[in-house]
C-alpha cells in the first residue's frame, strides 16, 4: 500500500505568537494552528487559568484542551527581564502576533507600538489583538 504523506497546509511555515486567555484569543489560534501555523502560547508562570477548569480529559480541563490543540506553549514572566528577553527572540523569529489581552497591557510590557508597523525588536511581524 503506498504510503500517505500530509497535504501542505495554507499556513505552513508561518510561525505565531499568541499571548491568550479566555476563548476569543485562544480560538482564533486553534484555527491558524489547525490551518498548519506553529503557535507557540504564552502562559503566566502558573499557566492558563483554563488549564484549571476541570480534569476531563486525561487529567486535563476539556475547555483547555479543545482550545489549545496544536500549540506549544511556555511560561513566561513578563515582569522578569529574562523571560521579556525570551520574548523578545520569540517575536523575532514569528510572523504573527495574537492576542487577547486588557487595554493597555502591551503598552505595560512596551510593545504599544507594534500595529499594523513594523517593530524594532520584532520587524517582519503583522499584529492582530483578538479582541
Amino acid at each position: 500500500m503506498p504510503r500517505m504523506t500530509a497535504m501542505p497546509r495554507p499556513l505552513d511555515g508561518i510561525r505565531v505568537v499568541a499571548l491568550e486567555q479566555a476563548v476569543a484569543g485562544p480560538l482564533c489560534t486553534r484555527h491558524l494552528a489547525d490551518m498548519g501555523a506553529d503557535v507557540v502560547k504564552i502562559e503566566r508562570p502558573e499557566g492558563d487559568f483554563a488549564r484549571r477548569y476541570d480534569t476531563v480529559v486525561r487529567g486535563q480541563s476539556a475547555y483547555f484542551v479543545w482550545l489549545n490543540r496544536g500549540k506549544r506553549s511556555i511560561a513566561l514572566d513578563l515582569g522578569a527581564p529574562a523571560d521579556r528577553a525570551t520574548l523578545d527572540r520569540l517575536l523575532g523569529r514569528a510572523d504573527v502576533l495574537v492576542h487577547n489581552l486588557g487595554p493597555g497591557s502591551l503598552e505595560r510590557l512596551d510593545f504599544g507600538d507594534l500595529g499594523v508597523h513594523h517593530h524594532a525588536r520584532a520587524p517582519k511581524i503583522f499584529y492582530y489583538p483578538a479582541i
